[in-house]
């Protein structure tokens, strides 16, 4: 498979749309709005990165990025998903070169770090690690992990965007 790697444009959004409800039509953890989730985040221009796997004009893979708030105060942090590979194309290494390429965009951007709620046996071998000095509110905490690209390692409650609330 020759896939690259690309931002979006306007003229993936509705591509983007399906491919992330495909993704997560089987997924047990998930609530199924992980699409509407991409939605809301673009419509409040909170889309810090949002990187495509293509191959050939088709859209396998598709990976956003969004500003977080610390209650420390904490600048620069920013929450990594939801993260989407078409059932078709997953375990075939799309889901780990999107993963590197936005890590690689927030470093680029300075970003002092990324947290991401997800299976700490895949994201480990991203540097992401379980933290007890960041809290999100509601949220399993194994299953919560950070990666602080500019120490030091902030402390404090981790609240994502009220875009993650979309469920339409």
């Amino acid at each position: 498979m020759n896939f690259f790697i690309r931002p979006e444009t306007p003229a993936d959004i509705a591509g983007i749309h399906a491919l992330t409800a495909a993704a997560f039509a089987n997924a047990p953890h998930s609530g199924h709005t992980e699409p509407f989730i991409v939605d809301a985040l673009r419509a409040r221009g909170e889309l810090q990165v949002s990187l495509l796997a293509v191959d050939d004009g088709l859209l396998l893979g598709h990976v956003a990025v969004s500003p977080v708030a610390i209650s420390d105060g904490s600048p620069g942090w920013y929450g990594l998903g939801p993260i989407s590979v078409g059932p078709a194309w997953q375990g075939q290494g799309i889901g780990t070169a999107l993963m590197h390429a936005a890590l690689e965009a927030l470093r680029q951007q300075h970003a002092r770090g990324c947290v991401l709620l997800g299976e700490p046996a895949y994201y480990h071998r991203f540097g992401f690690r379980a933290e007890t000095a960041l809290v999100p509110p509601g949220v399993p905490a194994g299953y919560f992990q950070a990666l602080c690209l500019q120490p030091p390692l902030p402390q404090g409650e981790v609240r994502y965007s009220p875009a993650f609330e979309a469920t339409a």
